[in-house]
């Protein structure tokens, strides 16, 4: 396991667009998430034990949230040499984790590319605008989705995120 945190991104930055397949069957895409006042995506996988020791209260906190907050898991690990985090196996975690929010499948590692996604987890939160208003690690995720849902600015740290590399191929 190689700990890495995540890259600073400018704040403001316009979320990258993409098309990917969730474990629902569905293909889900940024356009189709332009209604909501607040995106939060985590590009995460299955066997990161940074992601392990959050996911449940990431999972909970999701919950909480009202409809005008989209949550998106994003798996990038797509790498033979990690079969833990597999398309089948994802859909394995995410039913035992009780997770309802789309949990996506990044099979050529390119939204990671474009999202200049470094470690799982890596979280990025973006405005109504699909800008980025937070960048940072989960301590701060809770406090900053309020404020966006409050019309202000993040107030929290942009604390780095920190995990496991991800798994590029």
């Amino acid at each position: 396991m190689v700990l890495l945190h995540s890259n600073a991104i400018p704040l403001g930055s316009a979320a990258p667009s993409f098309h990917l397949m969730g474990i629902d069957g569905a293909e889900h895409s940024l356009e189709g998430y332009r209604d909501k006042k607040v995106l939060v995506i985590i590009f995460m996988c299955n066997h990161c034990p940074f992601v392990q020791e959050i996911w449940e209260d990431l999972v909970a906190l999701e919950k909480r949230m009202p409809e005008e907050v989209q949550f998106l898991g994003i798996n990038s690990n797509a790498n033979p040499n990690y079969p833990e985090d597999s398309f089948e196996k994802m859909k394995e975690y995410a039913r035992a984790k009780a997770q309802e929010f789309p949990y996506l499948y990044d099979e050529n590692q390119g939204v990671a590319k474009l999202y200049d996604a470094q470690c799982t987890p890596d979280i990025f939160v973006y405005n109504a605008a699909q800008q980025l208003a937070y960048h940072g690690a989960f301590s701060g995720l809770e406090a900053a989705v309020q404020d966006l849902l409050k019309g202000k600015e993040p107030a929290a740290a942009q604390t780095h995120s920190m995990g496991c590399s991800i798994k590029w191929a």
